[in-house]
């Protein structure tokens, strides 16, 4: 018997490493987040004023949520997105009236969601747009240069 040892692995799809598109997806990856970042402190600044009958700040950052993955352009970026609260009746925090903790009514809570990336995107406005033009444009007249001239400019 004899060990043949000639078997070679084929390459997957997604593992072609191109230090390039891995610098640009980090760098966005940056960018995004430093831009969420700042988002939910200037949302957290707007309301620095407002304070709950025992003190404390009415609106608060309450750390990141889990990773999740946005699919861009150039790839998959993963991202945290920031939580913000409002202690108000109806959350965990004990209401110290019968209208709120702050004396306003429980309707008037506030609620922090991003401009930049709202809780349900999970693609970019780019690759949304691309995928009717994909299909139209590409599949049915099998023109897909001027599909993808969309994507890659």
């Amino acid at each position: 018997m004899t060990d043949d040892t000639t078997i070679i692995p084929f390459r997957q799809p997604g593992s072609i490493i191109d230090p390039l598109t891995e610098i640009a997806r980090d760098g966005a990856r940056r960018m995004l987040m430093v831009a969420l970042n700042a988002e939910a402190d200037s949302f957290v600044a707007q309301f620095s004023e407002d304070l709950l009958a025992y003190g404390r700040q009415r609106i608060v950052r309450h750390g990141a949520r889990p990773e999740t993955v946005i699919q861009t352009g150039i790839g998959p970026i993963e991202v945290r997105r920031q939580k913000v609260r409002d202690p108000l009746p109806g959350s965990r925090m004990p209401a110290f009236d019968e209208r709120g903790a702050t004396g306003l009514p429980v309707e008037a809570k506030i609620r922090f969601t991003s401009n930049i990336l709202p809780k349900w995107a999970r693609r970019s406005k780019t690759l949304d747009a691309l995928l009717p033009a994909l299909y139209l444009r590409g599949i049915s007249t099998s023109d897909f240069q001027e599909a993808l001239s969309a994507l890659l400019g």
